[in-house]
């Protein structure tokens, strides 16, 4: 299933937002984690209660901000790779990585969600934390998402509460071709978790992923 058109203003106005979101990062990026940690902490504990990692998966952490997923999962699978837009974030994050040590291969990337720089079906877990908020158009970035996961894989998506009601939240995914399944994290947990299964009938495999390059910059976090 394709996309449907953009007009020329609605795109000018979504690199808008994006280019916003990555000042504000940039901004935020030295006290983030003072700022959110504990929060995000809280997302993904939960996130991890309710999916089995194993230890030859590859994962992608898609808006992976400060790389606050990476030390909990560190050593448990073989893979991560971390994408985020702000430079400024990913400077943190590296930081983070070259202290942590080497238990898996991690990868960070300069790249926009919407147009992931990696072929069809190649992860075996995604993470969305916290990212769907800064997106033009939430469903389409999880069709992108759903076309670089395996068929029958987990995708863990969250969506702010005071952001999303509920049915907003399920209605994007539903958007996508998600099938989730929302965890009950109790009122402690500022956002909505959902995994969600990528079954084949996922609406991700007519995305033109050709732009990514404008934002892809490689950066090995092993060399920094």
């Amino acid at each position: 299933m394709k996309h449907p058109r953009i007009s020329l203003s609605a795109k000018d106005e979504c690199w808008r937002k994006k280019r916003r979101v990555i000042r504000y990062y940039n901004r935020l990026a030295r006290i983030y984690n003072l700022l959110y940690g504990q929060e995000q902490k809280l997302k993904i504990i939960e996130s991890l209660k309710a999916i089995n990692l194993n230890e030859n998966d590859m994962v992608l952490d898609a808006g992976c901000g400060t790389g606050l997923l990476f030390s909990h999962i560190n050593g448990l699978v073989k893979t991560i790779i971390g994408i985020d837009t702000s430079p400024g974030i990913l400077k943190a994050a590296m930081k983070l990585v070259k202290n942590m040590g080497g238990k898996s291969t991690i990868t960070l990337l300069r790249a926009d969600a919407d147009f992931l720089p990696f072929k069809e079906g190649i992860f075996d877990k995604v993470f969305a934390i916290t990212l769907l908020q800064n997106m033009p158009n939430p469903a389409l970035t999880l069709s992108e998402i759903a076309r670089v996961t395996k068929a029958n894989s987990e995708i863990i998506v969250t969506g702010l509460k005071k952001f999303f009601l509920k049915e907003d939240f399920l209605r994007v995914l539903s958007e996508a071709g998600m099938n989730p399944s929302i965890i009950d994290a109790g009122d402690g947990v500022k956002c909505y978790i959902a995994i969600c299964n990528n079954g084949p009938s996922s609406l991700s495999k007519d995305i033109n992923i050709g732009m990514h390059s404008q934002l892809m910059v490689k950066a090995n976090a092993n060399a920094w």
